[in-house]
């Protein structure tokens, strides 16, 4: 499985699972294809928070490609 909390590993275009904002809580898994990434840091203990092509923006926590 590719680490999603590494920055070097997410490419825009990627299909992902991510945990938006309000979600953190329950879980709440959003899937959507990589548009922007908006983490600066090589690596994030969260996962990297991207905005998707639908515009929603979350953190990754699983890589579907």
């Amino acid at each position: 499985m590719i680490d999603p909390r590494q920055r070097k590993n997410i490419k825009i275009g990627l299909f992902v699972a991510v945990v938006q904002k309000p979600h953190q809580r329950s879980g709440e898994i959003t899937r959507g294809i990589v548009g922007k990434i908006l983490t600066k840091s090589p690596n994030h203990p969260y996962g990297i928070k991207v905005q998707l092509e639908s515009g929603l923006v979350g953190r990754i926590k699983e890589i579907i490609e």
